[in-house]
């Protein structure tokens, strides 16, 4: 089992959609075999069309804003004195983070597929502000399913949504977050699938939806690989690009088109509260492999089998399973994983806004934590970039809980 060269991620997979024979598939009800598989027949078809690659190319740059900054961290750089420190500001997307790319994609194969409506999933609010946002564009109708739990901690993403017209669902089942929400609306999906599209959020679920959003999401490193050869000359041999993982779906956008080259990966889940036994780190702690929401992936479990309960201070990577995309890009070695708790990330959220001119959300706060913990470490000849996937405005209340106050 290895990654294969100059074939892109999301199509190495087998006939029944495993990535390496382990990862992935479709282990949904019956009812939902059709639409899945009139979804894959229909994205199979787009992907390769022109006019609909040129009508999302044409959105990204003047709806999402493409591209984002690509931008030098000096005084990081300066203050931990080792690797060069750089960061892929995609919080400056249109609407504060890389959730736009994969809502805009939805929203455009729902017209094509005549769909009025348009469901998603939420945990930090960013998939369903995003969501809304592009339903709002496109004029269909957006219902976002989220967590009790999550609504109460992510209030200004909540408001945004409201304004943008969509109709919030709160689930009060289970943890009460991202976890349950994405069951809750996959539910809903089953029973409404023929006036309905549905948007998965990240690269989890089945094979169509980790397709449909790595695929979207791709557009990160896309502009990155200019960027850096653009900076540099070349892409560097001593290049780590650092990306917390939740669900996933940043990390592998932002890995994508440099598969095939020396880069490192490394993959910063939710570590939890500190001393604390519980976290959202499938990959870094030893999780078994599960099925959970369609998909077999390395997934948090109790002695029984089912589904453990998961804590982040972070609402983005607050999830039990892993996209199966990373399962396969740990079992091959192409990507490391390791984690960071809640205390790591505030303390990165603090050195991070006060030293330069961004101020990512909680989610990326983890894998600037990595970045700082490694650069001393490292010779200057060295690079660190950082995806930079979320802007903080949404995690203000839960930082100024913590810290005492929150200055943007």
């Amino acid at each position: 089992m290895k990654i294969k060269k100059g074939k892109l991620l999301i199509d190495q997979h087998d006939k029944n959609f495993m990535y390496g024979g382990k990862f992935g598939g479709n282990f949904v009800p019956e009812t939902l075999k059709k639409p899945i598989d009139d979804l894959t027949k229909l994205f199979t078809k787009l992907r390769k069309d022109k006019k609909f690659l040129k009508e999302r190319d044409e959105c990204f740059k003047s709806y999402v804003g493409s591209p984002t900054p690509f931008i030098k961290l000096e005084n990081l750089t300066d203050y931990l004195k080792g690797a060069q420190i750089y960061a892929k500001v995609v919080s400056e997307a249109n609407g504060g983070a890389h959730k736009i790319y994969n809502a805009t994609v939805h929203c455009l194969i729902a017209k094509k597929a005549g769909k009025k409506f348009i469901v998603g999933d939420t945990g930090a609010g960013y998939a369903g502000k995003m969501l809304s946002m592009a339903a709002k564009k496109f004029g269909l109708k957006c219902k976002i399913f989220m967590g009790a739990k999550d609504i109460k901690r992510q209030r200004p993403n909540v408001e945004a949504m409201k304004k943008n017209g969509a109709t919030i669902v709160p689930v009060t089942t289970g943890s009460q977050t991202l976890v349950d929400a994405v069951s809750e609306c996959m539910r809903y999906w089953v029973s409404n699938c023929d006036t309905t599209h549905m948007c998965v959020g990240s690269t989890v679920g089945p094979n169509i939806f980790i397709k449909i959003c790595a695929w979207s999401t791709a557009q990160i490193s896309r502009e990155l690989f200019i960027q850096v050869k653009e900076e540099f000359g070349k892409i560097p041999r001593k290049i780590k690009l650092l990306n917390c993982v939740g669900g996933g779906s940043s990390a592998i956008g932002f890995w994508n088109e440099f598969m095939d080259t020396d880069a490192e990966f490394v993959g910063i889940e939710a570590g939890g509260p500190k001393n604390s036994n519980l976290h959202a780190a499938p990959l870094t702690n030893g999780s078994k492999i599960g099925i959970l929401h369609g998909a077999a992936q390395y997934v948090i479990q109790d002695k029984e089998g089912q589904i453990g309960s998961t804590e982040s201070i972070s609402a983005g990577l607050d999830y039990p399973g892993i996209s199966p995309l990373h399962c396969f890009l740990k079992d091959t070695k192409r990507a490391r994983y390791t984690s960071a708790n809640d205390e790591e990330a505030l303390k990165a959220y603090q050195l991070v806004s006060k030293l330069e001119n961004i101020s990512p959300s909680l989610e990326p706060s983890h894998a600037f934590h990595e970045a700082i913990r490694l650069a001393p470490r490292l010779k200057s000849s060295e690079v660190i970039i950082v995806n930079s996937c979320g802007d903080s405005i949404k995690d203000k209340d839960i930082i100024k809980q913590k810290l005492g106050s929150y200055k943007r």
